[in-house]
């Protein structure tokens, strides 16, 4: 791994460098309604259904969010109370980085030009980049592309605006199925993935693996 020395790191942004907090967000929301016990796999639900609402055309991320929130509801048949999923929405741009993100970015943006491909609306990724700490060369958005990750439109645009092939990027994100498995189609040899626990290894998509940004950092030896 230290032998290699791509033009661009490509980064998935929520969940990979930025707390992606539906979770917790979640399980302030519904406490009065789904019992702890149940909380997990409400939140589960939740998770499949914000997957399933991006794999259409695309609509703003509200809409998305809006979407699954009432689909959960519906399924635990429980109360969707008034515009409940703009709690979720609005929250978005408060989201700042995992605990090992800002210092091994700024040893990455020292010898790496940053690029993020993210589900993000226009108006939300710039506060969270923001609260990176670390200069992007460019953070490309599904509004911005009209497309959501997993789908493989954000990769292609990504490239044709990059200028560059598959063989000059490392695509880093902490989610098979939003991002590698969709990079792995693309012919994106060079992958590593951040195991935040959130979903399980799958070897089979041939990436590097390590747990946290700094162990890539390590492996590249910056």
């Amino acid at each position: 791994m230290t032998t290699l020395n791509p033009k661009y790191i490509t980064f998935d942004c929520y969940g990979t460098l930025v707390y992606f907090e539906m979770a917790p967000t979640a399980r302030r929301v519904f406490k009065d309604r789904i019992s702890e016990a149940d909380m997990d796999q409400f939140i589960a639900d939740f998770s499949a259904y914000r997957l399933d609402e991006v794999l259409g055309d695309w609509k703003p991320y509200d809409q998305v969010v809006c979407n699954a929130v009432k689909r959960t509801c519906k399924r635990w048949d429980i109360e969707y109370r008034d515009n409940e999923g703009m709690i979720f929405y609005n929250a978005v741009p408060t989201w700042g980085p995992h605990p090992d993100v800002p210092e091994a970015l700024a040893r990455l943006a020292t010898k790496f030009k940053l690029v993020g491909l993210t589900n993000a609306m226009n108006e939300q990724i710039p506060h969270n980049i923001e609260k990176l700490g670390a200069p992007f060369h460019a953070v490309y958005t599904a509004e911005e592309i009209q497309s959501y990750k997993p789908r493989l439109k954000g990769f292609e645009y990504m490239l044709d605006k990059l200028g560059c092939g598959p063989e000059d990027i490392l695509h880093v994100s902490s989610s098979l199925r939003y991002d590698l498995m969709s990079a792995h189609d693309m012919g994106i040899k060079n992958k590593v993935f951040i195991n935040r626990g959130h979903e399980p290894s799958t070897p089979f998509y041939e990436y590097h693996e390590v747990t946290s940004l700094a162990g890539l950092a390590d492996l590249l030896g910056v």
